[in-house]
């Protein structure tokens, strides 16, 4: 049983990065403006993609635009660029020289009629993916999957070569804030909104809390043995109270200020000094002569 289960785990890791999860990806016939190759030339191209969640190797499988002659271009063994990581791509050139390396085909897409691409397995007999791009393509517009790896082709206005036909360059909530609120009006009332129901928030929060604790107060004074005595609120007291308060200080403040409360009286005080800085004092008698 769990040799079994082994066989089946390594059965289905190699399946999973077998070629037969390679995607015809887009294709570009008319490179005028476009990207350019490392020799810096331009041509049509040929996007693939690696729809698995493993790497796969391109190695020995066939690219061809002639169904009749499934091996027309075999992609070359030993190179480790033919390895595309998961959910990558691969870019090959369609530009007749395949003397410049590895991503160079040996035929070109024909502007003036309908191309049909295949790709075969390393057996050149399974056909992993094919698409067929109509006549009429415009120049640098390639004709693509919508998604990476889905299914819709259609054209696509911006071209995406080696990277992911949809690319997010805008963000959809500021493109909605310029349409529906130009000026920001909109956006500055519903920023004053948030502070001001902060505020109003906070202010009952910090009331409620100011009532728990002068509860709290109340209770401890009560097990204190203060029930008889009348506890007030903190913050809540008369006007009287803190009169006499105010009055009690000002007649106790009678005895060491004068009448004119506004006038600063300094007494001067009578205290031996010496030029020496009283040092004199401190200095011995001097023996008395006989």
């Amino acid at each position: 049983m769990f040799l079994a289960m082994v066989l089946l785990v390594c059965s289905l890791a190699a399946s999973g990065q077998s070629a037969s999860s390679i995607r015809l990806n887009e294709v570009l016939v008319i490179n005028v403006d476009n990207f350019v190759d490392d020799y810096g030339s331009r041509s049509g191209w040929i996007e693939l993609f690696n729809n698995s969640p493993g790497t796969i190797d391109l190695k020995g499988c066939y690219l061809t635009n002639d169904v009749n002659n499934p091996r027309k271009y075999m992609i070359p063994k030993g190179d480790v660029k033919t390895k595309i990581p998961p959910r990558q791509h691969a870019l090959f050139w369609a530009d007749n020289k395949a003397s410049r390396g590895t991503f160079h085909l040996n035929f070109t897409l024909d502007p003036e009629r309908e191309n049909t691409i295949f790709i075969f397995d390393s057996d050149g007999k399974t056909l992993i993916d094919k698409v067929t791009v109509p006549v009429g393509q415009k120049p640098d517009v390639s004709y693509g999957l919508t998604l990476d790896g889905g299914d819709t082709w259609a054209t696509l206005e911006k071209v995406t070569p080696d990277t992911n036909n949809k690319v997010l360059d805008s963000n959809e909530k500021i493109e909605n804030f310029q349409t529906n609120d130009p000026w920001g009006i909109g956006m500055t009332l519903t920023a004053m909104a948030v502070v001001f129901a902060g505020l109003i928030v906070l202010y009952f929060l910090f009331k409620q809390v100011g009532r728990i604790a002068i509860h709290a107060s109340r209770r401890r004074s009560e097990k204190a043995g203060m029930t008889g005595v009348a506890v007030k609120s903190s913050g809540q007291e008369s006007g009287e109270i803190f009169a006499a308060i105010a009055l009690a200080l000002y007649e106790v403040s009678e005895d060491t200020h004068d009448i004119e409360s506004t006038v600063l009286t300094m007494s001067k005080v009578a205290r031996r000094y010496s030029p020496w800085n009283s040092k004199i004092y401190g200095l011995r008698n001097l023996p008395a002569r006989r």
